[in-house]
């Protein structure tokens, strides 16, 4: 029975200096795989940033002049999918001999887009994920992805899907994911409420896969001395609390929950297991019921111009 160890990631950006966050990336990953990892998640907009508390000068009907120029530097802050950044990130886990999965803030045209990246231990680009669905305040400054980007990863670890902070509650997103074998389903995220627990452990049981949630800690001092979040304007106010686990496919906690602090969660996870759990419940095979339901997903790429 193979068994790996996997890493969650629970660290914060960096905030408008991806540069420094980069190198951040590659001491946390470095330190993960020197503990032996072989699938390494981090959290969701990790590389790029998660201004978390900013409102960008846009209430209800009117945008300001500071909060457009506060766009600009988040902007110019993301990446380019594939561009430099992610030749860096994917020779890094082709040294490493790591499966990676990363958050980042992608830069295409006009518009950025809060995205997972995954990256092969063989040293390649695997894919992107697309968030589907920005949460309130999230869709000004981040568009919204389609089906084009719903597909798992083939890593050398096995089969990785990434699922998106509160995509996670999208229970046909979900069903997507499971369809395809996901054995891996990451979960990156900055959800640093006690009750994300719950929904990794139902999701856990639900798809009889593993679950690894990665989610930043991050405290004001993160951020540029111009930064205001709605927090508080203290050096050492937490932004971002964490709250990373890693589950079993019986729901079982296997690392963490761990709040407050920054670390990285390990976890041996024996893929025999998977099928262990899917003796009584494979939600998208034996136990499903395609006489009476039907999921139907729309997997083309939804330009604005044909």
């Amino acid at each position: 029975m193979t068994t790996i160890v996997a890493a969650a990631v629970q660290s914060g950006s960096a905030l408008f200096d991806t540069s420094a966050t980069l190198d951040k990336f590659e001491i946390l990953l470095r330190r993960a795989a020197g503990e032996g990892a072989k699938l390494v998640v981090f959290p969701e907009a990790f590389i790029g940033g998660y201004p978390k508390g900013h409102h960008f000068g846009a209430p209800v009907g009117s945008r300001s002049d500071e909060g457009r120029e506060w766009f600009r530097r988040y902007f110019d802050a993301a990446i380019d999918v594939p561009g430099p950044e992610t030749e860096r990130m994917a020779a890094l886990a082709g040294d490493l001999k790591t499966d990676v999965v990363v958050g980042v803030i992608e830069r295409d045209g006009g518009t950025l887009y809060c995205s997972a990246l995954c990256f092969s231990a063989d040293g390649r680009l695997l894919g992107k994920r697309r968030k589907l669905m920005p949460t309130a305040a999230e869709r000004v400054i981040w568009g919204m992805g389609d089906g084009a980007t719903l597909g798992g990863f083939d890593g050398v670890c096995g089969k990785i899907g990434a699922v998106i902070c509160w995509e996670n509650f999208m229970p046909m997103l979900r069903m997507a994911q499971y369809g395809q074998g996901v054995e891996f389903y990451c979960a990156p995220t900055v959800d640093d409420r006690e009750s994300w627990t719950s929904l990794m452990r139902v999701i856990a049981l639900e798809g009889r896969c593993f679950v690894l949630s990665a989610c930043q800690f991050m405290t004001r001092a993160d951020a540029p001395d111009d930064f205001r979040p709605v927090q508080g304007d203290a050096p050492e106010t937490v932004l971002i609390n964490g709250g990373s686990l890693i589950v079993s496919p019986l729901g079982d906690i296997l690392a963490g929950p761990v709040f407050g602090e920054e670390t990285i969660l390990y976890a041996e996870l024996a893929k025999g297991d998977i099928a262990k759990g899917k003796m009584d419940f494979d939600v998208a095979g034996h136990y499903a019921r395609p006489d009476v339901f039907e999921l139907r997903i729309d997997r083309s790429e939804k330009k604005p111009l044909r």
